[in-house]
């Protein structure tokens, strides 16, 4: 998986300042290894509950569970 770094730089620059090429690299980085550990505990809750689907909750309580 890969997070477009487009997005990533323009969110960066909200703040005011100039972001250079690899702290946005760096920044997706981490926001991929965040996506995939809430991923994954989303969708074990999910199948925990004998149901294919992922829901909000099942987000949340995953966030909750990983102290996120």
């Amino acid at each position: 998986m890969d997070v477009p770094l487009a997005p990533v730089k323009r969110f960066m620059r909200k703040f005011g300042l100039r972001v250079s090429e690899s702290a946005v690299k760096e920044f997706a980085e981490f926001l991929e290894e965040i996506l995939f550990d809430i991923s994954s505990e989303a969708i074990s809750i999910a199948k925990l509950s004998k149901r294919k689907t992922v829901t909000g909750e099942d987000v949340r309580l995953a966030r909750k569970r990983l102290g996120l």
